[in-house]
């Protein structure tokens, strides 16, 4: 019994020392980082006046100069002058500070809807009217279009919603044959499913009858909304004119991003609703609309320059000769050439929070030396 006990306090006295012995060895906790403190590179060249970005402990951006090297070949004023050019080009591509203008990645993205746009799926047909449709025509399809932005203008949708019903209606009319009766009907429930796609707080099923005069019910409404979705395939994210026109008008204010021309900007929304009106623009791919709205826009407000320029056919991935065709086409519009009877969009132009755009005075005509190609 007393040896039991003795190798029982052994045990112990062992333990414990080998316990201390550990403690002592253990090496010291290591310091944890705190995730503000961890700076990251702005995408950019770093070597042409890029910003080294350092998040604060509360997620803000904190920024610290980057020292740049200069070298023997460049004076410090040329050095200025390319630093203040290649952000000009960057600040194009969205403010490194909105994560909403996602400037990571910005070039893929609008590469990746360049190659969407030109998908068959999402294409309507440029001949519908000829090929598809016997009952409806072009004229009813512009009267349409005008009410739809009447519509827009008292839900107050985004445009991007206005852009999208559209789209659905053409690529509805490219695959089915529809009676003239259900092409407002056919307009309502487009302008439906691209609201719940788009707006935040899309207006409830009863609003759209209500302004149809109750001249469709809800259900009628509901099965004309199941049949577009059934025909387009679910495929309801498309690139609009509206997605390209953002970087292309913050491309053409160039230098001025900072401080934009609001008369451009707004001239640039109104033509590109313009074009929405006329059937003849439906061959055309959106961001060619887009890129064609902004050559328009700035010749109508500085006809004596030449409205093109290699910063522009950089961005846009257009030159003047590839716009021929479909700003003549927009440019009718603006003259009333066609579609001179619809007035919704003019109407909505005239407001003093657009600038008055569709009152003004435009050119006549485009300087034919304006479509020859901008050397790079």
């Amino acid at each position: 019994m007393a040896n039991q006990e003795n190798i029982t306090r052994v045990t112990r006295a062992a333990k414990r020392r080998m316990s201390e012995h550990s403690l002592e060895t253990q090496p010291p906790p290591k310091k944890r980082v705190v995730l503000g403190e961890i700076s990251t590179n702005v995408i950019g060249n770093p070597n042409l006046g890029g910003v080294r970005k350092t998040t604060t402990a509360r997620g803000r951006p904190r920024k610290c100069s980057n020292p740049t090297t200069l070298t023997a070949e460049k004076t410090p004023e040329e050095y200025v002058i390319e630093v203040s050019e290649s952000r000009v080009l960057e600040d194009m591509d969205g403010d490194a500070n909105d994560p909403q203008m996602c400037r990571p990645y910005v070039t893929s993205i609008y590469d990746y809807l360049r190659n969407m746009e030109k998908e068959e799926k999402r294409r309507p047909l440029a001949d519908y009217m000829q090929k598809i449709q016997k009952d409806v025509s072009a004229n009813m399809r512009g009267i349409l279009v005008d009410w739809l932005v009447e519509l827009a203008e008292e839900f107050k949708v985004v445009s991007d919603t206005l852009y999208l019903s559209i789209s659905y209606v053409d690529r509805y009319l490219s695959s089915k044959p529809i009676n003239r009766q259900k092409l407002q009907l056919l307009g309502v429930s487009a302008m439906f499913i691209a609201s719940k796609y788009e707006e935040i707080d899309p207006k409830p099923l009863e609003k759209f009858c209500d302004m149809t005069e109750n001249t469709y019910t809800k259900q009628e409404v509901v099965d004309m909304e199941a049949d577009v979705l059934r025909i387009l395939k679910f495929e309801m994210g498309n690139p609009t004119v509206k997605t390209f026109l953002r970087k292309f008008i913050r491309a053409a204010q160039g230098n001025s991003t900072k401080n934009p021309n609001l008369q451009l900007e707004f001239l640039c929304y109104y033509l590109a609703e313009l074009s929405l009106l006329d059937y003849g623009c439906v061959k055309f791919l959106p961001s060619t609309i887009a890129a064609s709205v902004v050559f328009l826009a700035k010749f109508s407000i500085q006809p004596k320059e030449h409205p093109w320029s290699s910063s522009l056919q950089h961005y846009t991935g257009y030159k003047p000769s590839d716009l021929k065709e479909c700003v003549m086409r927009i440019q009718d519009l603006q003259l009333q050439k066609r579609g001179g009877s619809l007035e919704a969009i003019r109407n909505k132009y005239k407001q003093h929070k657009f600038k008055c755009v569709s009152t003004l005075t435009f050119p006549t005509a485009s300087p034919t030396c304006y479509f020859e190609d901008v050397k790079e």
